[in-house]
C-alpha cells in the first residue's frame, strides 16, 4: 500500500461507513449481543488478480479496533475460484456491520487491477506503459489509482494540482495551441513538464514548435498516428489517448508512442467476486 492511501484512506472510509450505517445496522444490533467475537473467511468466488486488502482490514479496524486479519495472499496475487484470501477476527457486530463496505473496496479495485493486468499483457515485450486517467468514481481515486498499479499499469497526473495538460478546451480559451503553451510557460513553475492535447497534425507541429514537453494524440486513426509519431521524432514524449480497445492496443503499441492512456481502467472495469462465508462465534 501507497503512502498516499495511508495518509487520506481514514476519511473516506469513514464517509463510506457512514453512508451504509447513519445512525446502527439495526438487524446486527437486534440478532446479535455486544461483545461477542468471531471469525469469517474471505474467499475468492472467480479468478483474478487481488488488491485492496489494507483497505478491506482498514474498514473493520475502525469500527473495532481489536479487529484483525490473517492474510494468505498479498495485493497483486492471482487468485482461483474457492481460495481462502484470509480470515477476519472482530467484534461479531463489526464483522456483519462492516461486510458490505469492506467488500466494495476489495472487489472494485480487485477488478482494476485484473482489468489492468489483462490489458498490460497486450503491451508485452514493447516499451509502451499504460496509463490511467482522472476518468474515476467521486473519493474512490487513491483506491482506484493504486489498484491500476497494482495491476502492472502506470497512473498519470493525479488531480489537477498534480501535472500540466493544455486540452481542447484550454486551447480554445486562449486562441490557440502556441497561445496556451505560452501562456502557461509564464506562470508555470519550471519543474513542470507541459502536456499538450492536438486532435490533428497541425496542432502538433505547433506543440512541438512552442516546445511542448508531453505530446497527447487524441482520438487519432491509425494512419494519423503514424504520421505522427514520425514529426515528433523524439522531439517530446508521446501519449495516444481516445478509443483505446483491447484490439488496438497491440497496433498502438507497435507504432512507437511511449504511453497510452486508457479511462476504461478505472471507468469501467468489472469487480472482482469475493465474499465472506463460514462466520463462526468464538
Amino acid at each position: 500500500m501507497n503512502e498516499l492511501i495511508k495518509l487520506n484512506m481514514d476519511p473516506l472510509i469513514l464517509l463510506a461507513l457512514q453512508e451504509d450505517i447513519t445512525s446502527e445496522d439495526i438487524t446486527t444490533n437486534a440478532v446479535i449481543k455486544a461483545g461477542v467475537r468471531a471469525q469469517v473467511d474471505l474467499i475468492a468466488k472467480e479468478a483474478g488478480i487481488i488488491a485492496g486488502l489494507a483497505v478491506y482490514q482498514r474498514v473493520f479496524e475502525l469500527l473495532d479496533p481489536a479487529a484483525t486479519i490473517e492474510k494468505f495472499v498479498s495485493d497483486g496475487d492471482t487468485v482461483n475460484p474457492g481460495d481462502l484470501l484470509g480470515v477476519v477476527e472482530a467484534d461479531t457486530r463489526t464483522l456483519l456491520s462492516g461486510e458490505r463496505t469492506a467488500l466494495n473496496y476489495l472487489q472494485r479495485m480487485s477488478g482494476i487491477a485484473t482489468h489492468t493486468r489483462k490489458l498490460v499483457g497486450y503491451l508485452s515485450g514493447t516499451n509502451t506503459r499504460l496509463l490511467d486517467t482522472r476518468k474515476t468514481t467521486p473519493n474512490m481515486r487513491i483506491f482506484e489509482k493504486y489498484a491500476v498499479t497494482v495491476g502492472g499499469g502506470y497512473n498519470h497526473r493525479y488531480n489537477l494540482s498534480d501535472g500540466i495538460l493544455i486540452k481542447d478546451n484550454h486551447i480554445n480559451a486562449a486562441g490557440g495551441v502556441k497561445e496556451a503553451i505560452a501562456a502557461t510557460k509564464k506562470v508555470a513553475p519550471f519543474v513542470r513538464k507541459i502536456e499538450v492535447e492536438v486532435e490533428n497534425l497541425e496542432m502538433l507541429r505547433q506543440a512541438l514548435e512552442a516546445g511542448a514537453d508531453i505530446i497527447m494524440l487524441d482520438n487519432m486513426d491509425m494512419e494519423t498516428l503514424k504520421a505522427a509519431i514520425k514529426i515528433v521524432n523524439g522531439q517530446a514524449i508521446t501519449e495516444c489517448s481516445g478509443n483505446v480497445t483491447e484490439v488496438r492496443l497491440k497496433e498502438l503499441s507497435e507504432i512507437g508512442v511511449d504511453f497510452i492512456s486508457c479511462g476504461a481502467l478505472t471507468h469501467s472495469s468489472p469487480i472482482l467476486d469475493l465474499s465472506m462465508k463460514n462466520l463462526r462465534l468464538l
